[in-house]
């Protein structure tokens, strides 16, 4: 397998809450671009655990292959909170940088050729069929164009805060992220991007909570009681993401496209009352017509972000889902 590094078993001091062995690496992918051309691409990737079962899981399109913390790797991961209902001693996580994370390549990308690189990945190491897909909001897509794609290769999938395609509104919001990628400085589209953004992750009554401080002049100009928080998260995924890699995977998003038929292996499907981005009513409008597909719902205020903020409901839900799989063997 050509690997780059190898994570070390975790020890009692470690930050991780069980013993997992990881092992972190890299290879090359020629992909036929559902959009484009053939391509060739790198995919960076984390294999983290002990079972026998293997799970694909993955999140937005700024989440990546680091899920969970390893001794090695002991900056938490990006869905650090579900570290324990993974279950590691029984089952391994499979997770990638999304392909075009980088900025390398500048074509357009969907969700489907996710879905093809991580066959590829799966072939590379060795790996005939997995026993599930967790994916949140992007990932939710690319598990949905994974099971449509490669049935034979996975037991089920839990799709959390993801439809067959993108919500109107969602892609308009998205649509002027991207035009603000197009205002001449990179770092500060990219900051104004996120932004934007987040007032689609989150909710009205959140921020009505959050920030009750009046307007304030700085000076000679108004701030209000949100701006440190919006400035904060913009400029720390503008040091993590270019505007290519922005732009690119913004874009995929809006080009997801798959018919309720097309998912061809047993479906979860997580919607969230105060979701924004992707509305409950446009999962469950597409969850009805996926055969045999289940239907979980969440109360929440944080609307998009659920998969991250509501903890306890989603392990529940995950857990359900590990156990569920049992069937699906």
């Amino acid at each position: 397998m050509n690997l780059k590094d190898r994570c070390s078993d975790q020890g009692d001091g470690g930050v991780a809450p069980f013993a997992a062995a990881c092992l972190r690496g890299e290879i090359e992918v020629q992909l036929e671009l559902r959009h484009g051309r053939r391509a060739r691409a790198t995919l960076r990737y984390e294999l983290v655990g002990e079972g026998n079962r293997v799970l694909l899981v993955g999140g937005g399109i700024s989440a990546g292959r680091h899920v969970v913390a390893t001794r090695e790797y002991p900056e938490p991961g990006w869905w650090q909170a579900q570290a324990a209902s993974f279950d590691l001693g029984s089952h391994r996580l499979l997770a990638i940088d999304w392909i075009g994370a980088d900025g390398e390549l500048d074509l357009p990308i969907d969700a489907a050729d996710q879905a093809d690189a991580i066959a590829a990945l799966l072939d590379h190491l060795g790996i005939d069929r997995t026993g599930g897909f967790i994916g949140a909001s992007y990932g939710g897509m690319v598990a949905l164009q994974f099971a449509s794609r490669h049935p034979a290769r996975i037991g089920a999938i839990l799709v959390i805060s993801a439809a067959g395609a993108a919500h109107p509104f969602a892609s308009a919001c998205r649509s002027l992220q991207r035009r603000a990628l197009s205002l001449g400085d990179e770092p500060a589209g990219v900051a104004l991007a996120r932004a934007m953004a987040m007032l689609t992750y989150r909710t009205p009554a959140e921020f009505a909570e959050r920030f009750i401080d009046a307007p304030r002049i700085d000076n000679g100009r108004v701030r209000v009681g949100a701006d440190d928080y919006l400035d904060f998260h913009g400029q720390r995924h503008a040091g993590r993401m270019s505007a290519t890699a922005y732009r690119r995977l913004s874009e995929s998003i809006d080009l997801h496209r798959i018919e309720p038929a097309d998912v061809a292996v047993p479906a979860t499907f997580v919607a969230v009352d105060s979701d924004a981005l992707v509305p409950a009513a446009h999962i469950e409008g597409f969850a009805r017509a996926v055969p045999g597909a289940r239907l979980r719902a969440i109360r929440s205020r944080f609307g998009h972000d659920a998969f991250l903020k509501e903890e306890a409901e989603i392990a529940a839900i995950i857990t359900e889902f590990l156990d569920s799989l049992e069937n699906h063997a």
